[in-house]
This record gives structure tokens, sequence and C-alpha cells, in this order.
């Protein structure tokens, strides 16, 4: 794995490739993400998500491309292999020495790490073992950190808190690549986002562009005294415009217009063509 002088971009991938006997689970994925940046990576259930993130990462060997890490990595994994006797700060000290480091951010307010120090793993609950082990990954102070499913099982408190951690590491500048199934905490953390199927990326871009690259239609709802009609709209200002002529003409009043420009699972499923994520 290429590793260079620091620059823009954090990682670059060119043309990844990717098989498990005959069938080939990465077919010539390409994309980069800066520093300071949120790249989500998204997909249905064997798209390739988990392989492409393990690529990156180190653990799993790839036939070919090319990958540039620009920096040190730090990895959140969905479910850590910890015992369950181990105490946090055990943890914290087990890591940093693998590490070569005694620097590392268990103090970071965001994480709140200091009211479990005492506890054992395996008494932590769901959401303190998620800011435990987002901790773990941010020892020695990663310029590009991965994320697998940050805030899976987590409460909505204990998401925020975790979404707040998040993005104070964007702001000062690390590269954070995740993977979820959580739409809402895509559109609420990712920059980009790219979605793999069967192993091609077939999107990459922000909500705004995935939206634009699917139907586009927005669903207006207008009601009036004799009640409510739904119409689906392209071009939203000439076609709204026309509607409103025509109710006037018909001396129709208009109480309320509604508009809905879709959410980010419905175009995350109309591109990658499945039932569910």
């Amino acid at each position: 794995m290429e590793r260079k002088e620091k620059r823009r971009e954090a990682v670059k991938v060119e043309n990844l490739k990717k098989s498990y006997g005959d069938r080939q689970v990465l077919k010539g994925v390409s994309f980069q993400v800066s520093r300071g940046e949120i790249f989500g990576v998204l997909g249905v259930n064997g798209a390739g998500k988990t392989t492409l993130l393990e690529c990156l990462e180190g653990f799993r060997r790839y036939e070919e491309g090319k990958v540039w890490i620009g920096g040190t990595c730090g990895v959140q994994l969905q479910n850590a292999a910890l015992p369950a006797y181990i105490r946090p700060e055990e943890a914290m000290k087990l890591f940093s020495g693998w590490k070569g480091t005694k620097k590392d951010r268990q103090s970071r307010p965001a994480l709140e790490l200091e009211d479990i120090r005492g506890k054992r793993y395996g008494q932590l609950s769901t959401g303190q073992k998620r800011r435990l082990q987002l901790a773990l990954a941010l020892i020695g102070s990663p310029e590009i950190l991965f994320l697998d499913e940050p805030a899976a099982g987590l409460d909505v408190e204990a998401r925020q808190k975790l979404h707040r951690a998040i993005l104070e590491l964007k702001k000062e500048g690390t590269a954070i690549i995740l993977t979820s199934h959580d739409m809402g905490e895509v559109e609420q953390l990712c920059d980009r986002i790219a979605i793999l199927r069967e192993g091609s990326l077939i999107f990459q871009g922000t909500a705004k562009e995935l939206a634009a690259r699917t139907d586009g239609r927005c669903r207006v709802k207008i009601v009036t005294k004799e009640g409510e009609e739904v119409r689906f709209m392209r071009e939203i200002g000439e076609e709204l415009l026309a509607a409103l002529e025509e109710y006037k003409r018909k001396g129709i009043r208009i109480q309320d217009i509604q508009v809905d420009r879709g959410t980010l699972e419905e175009h995350f499923l109309s591109l990658a063509g499945e039932v569910s994520p």
C-alpha cells in the first residue's frame, strides 16, 4: 500500500478489484476522499461494502488496482473483539501501547468516557461500547478514520452524542469513511456518498446530486376546501404555476401547498434497485 507526502487527498482508490474464487466482489472501484471530508459508502447487503473497507484498512488483499493512503489510520469496527473482563481504561492503555503513543483522545468530552472507566467491557451498554470503540480508533490522532455502522444499536441521545463527536473530528481535518444503513445518519453526516451495486460503483456525489440522478420528481400536495390532491412534478416552477392557474380558472381557493422532494432513502432505493437497504 503506497504512502506519500501529505496532500489534499487523504485516500485515493483506483480500479480496485477483488474476487472470492470465481465471484468478483469489487469490479474496478475508483474514488478519492479529501481531508476534512465525511464520505459515506452505501449499498444493499452483499454489494461489497465490507470487502471494500477491509481492502482499504489493510485487512484484506486485493488482486488489482491501487490504494493510496495519505496518513495514519484509525478503525472503528462494528464489533470489537474485547474480552468482557477488560476495563475501558485498561483497553485504552493497551491500544496506546500497540500504537506506540501516549497521545489519545480519551478526554474528549463528547465521548463521555469518565463515567465508565471503572466498569468492565461486558457491563457496558451498546452506546457505551460504541463510544469506547471510537475512542480506541482515535488513539494516536489518526488522520483517516474508518467507521463501520458507527451508531448501530444506539438510542437517540447516544446517537446524537456520537454524531457530534464525528462532526468535531471533521472540523479538525480528519478524513472519515463510513458505512451505514441509516439514511438519516448519512444525510446528517456525509459530505458525499458512493453507492455500490454488485461490486460496481454506480454513483458518487452529494445527496442533492443523487436526487437529480433518480426520478427527480417532487410530490406536491395541494389542499383546498374541497379536499386534497397529490401531483408529481419534475419542473416544479413551471408545473406548479400551471396548476395554480388551473385552480384559479375553476374558482377553487388553495389553502395550503406542500412540496416533498423525497428522502435520501427513497433516492437510494431507486438507484440501488432494491426493496430495502
